[in-house]
């Protein structure tokens, strides 16, 4: 049996209902009153303190890179991307509980570009890639639609026992 569509078991006596003289749409429902406007946010003192505080240290986070790293070289770098990781983590708090200005996330974006600019001789790729994923993790936090192409490229040697 060839299945149609149509079935022909049901038997329909009735013609078409005839709604010539109903009139559609007539009761439109009630307006809702318009919304009053939002009161403007007036943040806490403690918050606007947090975000400057989270400001000065981004703003900071480059000269204090380039001094540890003079003072300890490769290795002062290590220590500081741990330094950096509990900075990104209280940045994250800040933005989770959605107290982040958009001055304090304008300064990270900034401080990442600055810390992938300095002129660190690293021989240690481990290192430049614990740094580059620092960064990285920031961005993706304050920005995950954004691309970057500014990471420093990993010098593996291609040989072993090549110190090149």
């Amino acid at each position: 049996m060839d299945y149609t569509g149509k079935r022909t078991d049901v038997v329909d006596f009735g013609g078409e209902t005839d709604y010539s003289h109903y009139q559609w749409f007539q009761d439109a429902p009630p307006r809702a009153p318009p919304a009053p406007p939002e009161p403007d946010y007036i943040p806490h003192p403690d918050v606007i303190a947090q975000n400057e505080a989270f400001e000065y240290a981004l703003s900071c986070a480059p000269n204090i890179l380039y001094g540890k790293y003079k003072q300890y070289g490769q290795l002062g770098v290590l220590a500081w991307c741990s330094e950096f990781g509990e900075l990104i983590d209280g940045l994250k708090t800040l933005g989770f509980d959605g107290n982040m200005f958009v001055t304090t996330r304008t300064q990270a974006l900034k401080t990442c570009e600055d810390l992938l600019k300095l002129r660190l001789d690293i021989k240690m790729q481990i290192i430049v890639m614990y740094l580059s994923s620092q960064v990285g993790r920031l961005r993706r936090f304050l920005d995950g639609e954004g691309t970057w192409n500014d990471y420093p490229e990993p010098q593996f040697p291609q040989y072993p026992g090549d110190s090149r």
